[in-house]
């Protein structure tokens, strides 16, 4: 029993030094320092990270990231679940991180459609509210929040898909209550509760036309207000055939022809079969699992591999083409467990979206990746 335990010390100190290693010495390739020069490479926080539990997913962001999103713990239902109540523990845990880390901290995400509780619209009674006392909610919310952190957290995602996919104003509770102008407010809100915070409009599909118009529209109608948006997340929720690089690369230019920085917020490549077509990630949407839905559930197929690897290299090299726009690509979860798309918008499924492993390993599509940093550097 003794040689074991001692055996066991001793391979986690060797992890240990290999991973401190990797952090310190600029030859050995990670992601944040592939692209140092061009932009933050991001990831999204889970709970059993924020909280320590995730060892080795705590290890791989310390390692490859130097740009943290929270995933869950800042959405409204959590972080003010109750009139009058706030519960701040993840969310402190997150920011200390990502200052320990020496890290660029977004929160995500203020005002939002969906993981808003009921209670938010309504009086006492159960009534709606009306146009000045949601606005004054809104404003007590975002004060709240926002204030907490202000001068600590870097970046904030304001409002979050306020559009439907043709580019018209989703008729969410916000703009049924207040009006267009929520935005605006929002906005307002945010720069008063921190001076110095960039601050972004979010949204997905943005490569589809008619939506990216929209978007377009939108950021004008900001801009036309006075409020002080700075950036727009694309959230790059793509899959190995959608969209078009010529999409991808039209929502970097209108964007950034905006005057506004132009972020890639919640990348990842989704690799298994369409469910009925559906491209957005509304979270609304659910399908039933089937069979043919779900093809690779022990293992990702070579040639899976390699169209993945080679997707996120287009990707890549696009990005970097365009990175005086770019500030930030941000993955959407540390490793292919930890992503969203193993249940959307099929619940059970076995996904390979992002650049690690189940077992917190890197995938050739990470040495892809690596490769476009590489060859742009060399040029």
């Amino acid at each position: 029993m003794k040689r074991i335990i001692t055996a066991l010390l001793l391979a986690t100190v060797m992890i240990s030094c290999a991973e401190s290693e990797m952090e310190s010495n600029p030859a050995v390739p990670t992601l944040k320092n592939a692209y140092e020069d061009a932009f933050f490479i991001g990831t999204a926080l889970n709970r059993s990270q924020i909280f320590g539990q995730d060892e080795e997913g705590v290890q791989l962001t310390k390692t490859h990231f130097n740009a943290i999103s929270p995933e869950n713990v800042m959405k409204w239902e959590n972080i003010h679940p109750e009139p009058g109540v706030y519960d701040f523990e993840a969310a402190d845990r997150f920011v200390e991180f990502g200052e320990e880390n020496d890290m660029h901290i977004v929160g995500h995400t203020l005002v939002w459609h969906s993981q808003v509780p009921g209670w938010v619209f309504e009086d006492e009674q159960g009534n709606d509210l009306s146009r000045e006392a949601l606005l004054e909610r809104m404003k007590d919310h975002i004060d709240t929040v926002v204030g907490r952190y202000a001068g600590r957290i870097d970046g904030w995602d304001v409002v979050n898909e306020a559009l439907n996919d043709d580019g018209t104003y989703r008729e969410s509770r916000w703009y049924e209550i207040i009006g267009q102008d929520y935005l605006v407010k929002a906005f307002e809100y945010a720069r008063e509760a921190d001076p110095e915070a960039e601050l972004f409009y979010n949204d997905y599909s943005l490569e589809v036309p008619s939506k990216r118009d929209g978007a377009v529209r939108l950021v004008e109608y900001l801009q036309e207000n006075n409020a002080p948006i700075t950036g727009i997340g694309t959230q790059g929720h793509f899959s190995l055939d959608w969209p078009s690089m010529s999409d991808v690369e039209q929502t970097i230019t209108d964007f950034a022809a905006l005057g506004i920085d132009v972020m890639v917020t919640e990348l990842e490549v989704d690799v298994l079969p369409s469910a009925s077509g559906y491209r957005g990630a509304n979270i609304s949407e659910s399908e039933e699992l089937r069979e043919e839905l779900n093809p690779y559930t022990e293992e990702l197929p070579d040639s899976v591999h390699q169209q993945l690897s080679d997707r996120y290299a287009e990707l890549f090299e696009l990005y970097l083409e365009h990175s005086d726009d770019i500030t930030r690509v941000t993955f959407w979860g540390i490793t292919d467990g930890d992503s969203w798309k193993n249940n959307f918008p099929v619940r059970g499924r076995t996904n390979y979206p992002l650049l690690f492993n189940r077992q917190w390993e890197p995938k050739p599509a990470y040495d892809a990746v690596i490769e476009v940093a590489e060859q742009h550097s060399a040029e």
